[in-house]
């Protein structure tokens, strides 16, 4: 019997040690008497600072200790920021989209839409297609009118924003390059014979992106694909539209470049 109760001891030290042990590693929050205004300012420091995830924790805790005031909102965009700086562009959206949710009616309504066509913006937008022959992923151009639609929605409700202008630029980069992506794929399938995948490659251009400068190619391809299949009448409709719209066209009067290639095989 002694035995068995010398046994227990210990066995009742252990569990009373390892008790407290767990007690004393809780972790400890740093933040705990910081103020809204000093949590926003260490979160400032850590984003500039390039430590992203340490920004968006203080983010998230200055959300919760400024709730329901300016700084709060303030709070979600920063931090929206912060995730798509660091490659979080899913995470980003999201916190924009929350944002649009509980605050329509915010000052910093503007910005936060800005945000959104920024987020989704792509300033390689039709780089792929002239690289590599083809045409830009269905993902990629459903990413870059999503951003077309918020930054219109800034230029459009917004018109003296100071986001507005940059909005602006940034709509006319996104349609160009859709326009320019839609031709590179014209001009690929020309240069495999495949002529009516040209002529309707190069017709979603015209349609679509009217004013854009690869209008004047697309207008190009439809005259020399029309010529390749024998569609003379099509093919002198397009081209009096070429010569009308852009009457110092190089494309006109030559579908051969020196060397004996066609103008439109660059490769």
């Amino acid at each position: 019997m002694p035995r068995s109760r010398l046994s227990v001891v210990p066995l009742c030290a252990v569990a009373a040690a390892l008790s407290f042990s767990g007690c004393s590693s809780t972790p400890v929050d740093p933040t705990k008497d910081w103020s809204p205004n000093k949590i926003h300012s260490e979160a400032m420091d850590e984003r500039n600072a390039g430590n992203y995830e340490k920004a968006i924790g203080l983010y998230e805790k200055l959300e919760g200790r400024a709730a329901g005031t300016p700084l709060a909102q303030q709070a979600q965009l920063e931090k929206a920021y912060t995730q798509y700086k660091s490659g979080e562009q899913a995470q980003a959206l999201a916190t924009i989209e929350r944002f649009l949710r509980l605050h329509p009616a915010s000052p910093a309504l503007d910005y936060a839409l800005y945000l959104k066509g920024l987020v989704t913006f792509n300033e390689n937008l039709g780089l792929l297609g002239s690289l590599v022959q083809q045409d830009l992923s269905e993902r990629d151009q459903k990413a870059a009118k999503e951003s077309f639609e918020a930054l219109r929605e800034v230029a459009t409700r917004f018109p003296d924003s100071r986001y507005a202008p940059d909005a602006r630029a940034r709509m006319t980069h996104i349609v160009n390059s859709l326009a320019q992506s839609e031709v590179h794929v014209a001009r690929y399938y020309m240069s495999r014979g495949a002529y009516l995948a040209a002529i309707n490659r190069a017709q979603t251009a015209i349609t679509d992106y009217p004013k854009a400068p690869a209008l004047e190619e697309a207008l190009a391809i439809l005259v020399s694909s029309y010529d390749a299949l024998g569609m003379t009448q099509l093919r002198d409709d397009a081209k009096r539209v070429l010569q009308s719209s852009f009457p110092n066209s190089a494309y006109l009067g030559r579908t051969q470049s020196s060397g004996g290639k066609p103008w439109w095989k660059l490769w």
